[in-house]
């Protein structure tokens, strides 16, 4: 392991189950467990919610209750919250898990090095906080144009809305969180950058995953996910991204452990 894989290990408990997944299915990090994450971190109206959604029967709120329903959901263990059990319905993930954060900023110009920009923010929160706000920080930052329409339209936006959609989930439900970093919104003048930490899984590349594609590097989170965002998880949203606008440039950085989606702006 690298030092900045490390540095997310420290963070997790070292019992006999949290060794073996390290040891044996390092793409299963959203398993591990915090040891200093309670049900107290749990946003409990957020998780009342979901589960009254997905299985149509009020969750018990006692704390052996949500204790038995989270570890069978592989949300906990022992008392304590897995990675996906915080990320999924943590009250304040970033408390445990700093690189959970998406940085956003939107430059003057086109170059990273530039010391002026429109609009920043540091976004936080759980899965669901994460991705409205920073479609939301996006959606502010880009132009209406007209389009064709008549003038007293408001306008569209310059980027079709199911290109943040899907690009901006890709990048939340498959980072990998072995890399000590955040994710990144970059809005230059001419394009937009959505930088997720860790390079493709397995034997995936970019032309294979532009053909549809996928493998999920969190499992869990994954599979919790779509009851919380527009999220489908049947490998197709890079797909569907494309066929919204082509014009979209991938980068599977191995040597930079990152995965960017570059958009052009019209």
């Amino acid at each position: 392991m690298t030092r900045d894989q490390l540095n997310l290990r420290e963070l997790l408990t070292k019992g006999e189950d949290t060794r073996t997944q390290f040891k044996e299915n390092i793409n299963n990090v959203d398993q591990t467990i915090f040891k200093n994450a309670s049900f107290k971190d749990i946003d409990l109206a957020l998780f009342k919610q979901f589960h009254l959604k997905k299985y149509d029967i009020p969750v018990e709120e006692t704390e052996e209750g949500l204790s038995q329903t989270f570890e069978d959901m592989n949300l906990a263990s022992g008392g304590r919250l897995t990675l996906a059990g915080l990320l999924l319905f943590g009250k304040n993930p970033m408390k445990y898990l700093p690189i959970s954060q998406i940085i956003a900023v939107s430059f003057l110009g086109n170059d990273i090095t530039g010391r002026e920009y429109r609009d920043s923010e540091n976004i936080e929160g759980n899965l669901k906080k994460l991705y409205t706000d920073a479609l939301a920080f996006m959606k502010r930052n880009l132009k209406k144009i007209q389009n064709g329409q008549d003038f007293n339209s408001v306008g569209v936006l310059e980027i079709p809305p199911p290109v943040l959609d899907e690009l901006l989930i890709n990048a939340l439900i498959h980072r990998d969180y072995f890399i000590s970093s955040n994710i990144r919104v970059l809005i230059f003048d001419n394009r937009i950058e959505i930088i997720s930490p860790g390079k493709l899984p397995n034997n995936l590349t970019v032309e294979k995953i532009k053909r549809g594609m996928s493998v999920k590097r969190n499992n869990t989170l994954a599979s919790f996910a779509f009851d919380l965002i527009p999220y489908r998880g049947v490998g197709s949203g890079i797909l569907r991204a494309l066929q919204h606008y082509p014009d979209i440039e991938f980068i599977d950085d191995a040597d930079l452990e990152q995965f960017k989606a570059i958009i052009k702006r019209p």
